[in-house]
């Protein structure tokens, strides 16, 4: 995983932080006021998000390596994938922004919506 690009996504988001946790052989977490939008370790390829449900059910069926989110984490809409060796860096940044608003709080998630043009007036 090249770490430096998955940061030019996520830290660009409002109040996004990076947070390795050494107990889990650090693995890098990206959050938004203490809750994480995105996991992921600097030796692997995969990385794991937070989708609508179905969109989540979605991305196992026809994404190569994609599987849900263990510690039943899957059930509510996260799911790992492998990006492997040559990442589609435009997918894994709508991924990481999708994630990032169902996460957020309503009034940092609607900026990002409203970046995105997805914000209904």
């Amino acid at each position: 995983m090249d770490l430096d690009r998955l940061e030019a996504i996520t830290l660009v988001l409002p109040e996004a932080t990076r947070v390795d946790i050494e107990a889990w052989g650090d693995e890098v977490t990206y959050r938004v006021r203490k809750k994480n939008f995105v996991f992921t370790h600097a030796d692997s390829d995969t990385m794991s998000v937070k989708l609508p449900v179905e969109e989540a059910e979605a991305v196992v069926a026809t994404e190569p390596g994609a599987e849900p989110t263990g510690y039943g984490m899957g059930r509510h809409g996260w799911v790992t994938v492998d990006v492997g060796e040559d990442p589609d860096w435009e997918q894994i940044t709508e991924w990481v922004r999708t994630s990032y608003t169902l996460v957020a709080p309503k009034t940092l998630a609607k900026q990002v919506l409203a970046e995105d043009g997805l914000l209904e007036d």
